[in-house]
């Protein structure tokens, strides 16, 4: 999971990765217009992980997005849930661009960021009182 570090240096400790993984999910949560963020991959990595975790080679409360540093930059990719209030393309960049200034901060430089919309969900209804 973890490859070389962005400065060409020592490899990630796994620790410092997962908790990478951890701050870029967090930021992507806090993105406003984020309402979810779903596992990243394919059907087949899905399944597979799915699998791991049921003879209990995976750990379920791991990270939702998906992080590989290498030696060209720090590759991330992630599946988020949006509001349907506002424009997935605006959510999409506020994204990126925090993505980007939390690697920013941490000195790494990305690759690439990937950012999917899967789902978009609908506002939330304000609540009616009973009535008798």
């Amino acid at each position: 999971m973890s490859g070389g570090d962005v400065s060409g240096g020592d490899v990630m400790q796994a620790e410092e990765h997962e908790e990478l993984a951890a701050a870029i999910e967090a930021t992507l949560r806090s993105t406003p217009g984020v309402r979810s963020v779903y596992r990243s991959g394919s059907v087949i990595s899905q399944l597979l992980r799915l699998g791991a975790e049921a003879i209990g080679a995976r750990k379920d409360d791991e990270p939702m997005v998906s992080v590989i540093v290498a030696d060209g930059g720090v590759v991330v990719e992630a599946t988020l849930g949006v509001e349907s209030t506002a424009r997935s393309g605006d959510i999409l960049h506020a994204g990126h661009g925090a993505v980007d200034a939390l690697l920013d901060a941490r000195g790494l430089r990305h690759e690439s960021i990937t950012l999917t919309v899967a789902h978009v969900q609908p506002a939330e209804r304000p609540q009616v009182p009973a009535t008798s």
